[in-house]
């Protein structure tokens, strides 16, 4: 296989419309499709060149939630192209309620939130390629100085 990149995520969620209005409303993604007959949404995040970046299947309020550290996915980490674009989605994340925690991993600092299912994603930024050095084959989780990088990083495009 020649795998490029991921192109998109599909989740089940309880209450589409709620789903809906987190993603337009938090990540300001556009509902390009709508399947009814399948309680589903397909999203378009506003820089993407896709179709589609989400999809949403919603399944009712009587579904249950996955647990937390059970068998399934983690995370889905979406990128963004400065650490500015990283700095503003802080402020968007802690205005929804959905800021979780924020981490260096040397080559990418990034923050994490849960979307009202409990669906966890990060939002990275990558930081440009000469500057990975020793963090280009370790896997860090550092305290995340976000004010101190985006005074080092401002401006400077990797997306």
């Amino acid at each position: 296989m020649n795998i490029t990149n991921l192109n998109h995520a599909v989740l089940f969620v309880a209450d589409l419309q709620r789903s809906l209005d987190f993603y337009t409303g938090v990540f300001g993604f556009e509902v390009v499709a709508r399947e009814p007959r399948a309680n589903a949404a397909f999203l378009k995040a506003p820089a993407s060149a896709n179709h589609h970046d989400l999809g949403l299947f919603g399944l009712g309020p009587a579904a249950e939630p996955r647990q937390r550290g059970s068998i399934g996915l983690y995370h889905l980490a979406w990128q963004v192209d400065t650490i500015d674009d990283l700095a503003a989605a802080k402020s968007d994340l802690i205005e929804a309620g959905a800021l979780g925690g924020e981490s260096s991993h040397g080559a990418t600092l990034s923050l994490y939130g849960a979307d009202p299912d409990g669906n966890e994603f990060e939002i990275m930024w990558l930081l440009p390629r000469e500057a990975w050095g020793e963090h280009e084959h370790q896997a860090v989780v550092e305290r995340l100085d976000l004010a101190a990088e985006v005074r080092r990083w401002s401006g400077v495009r990797t997306g």
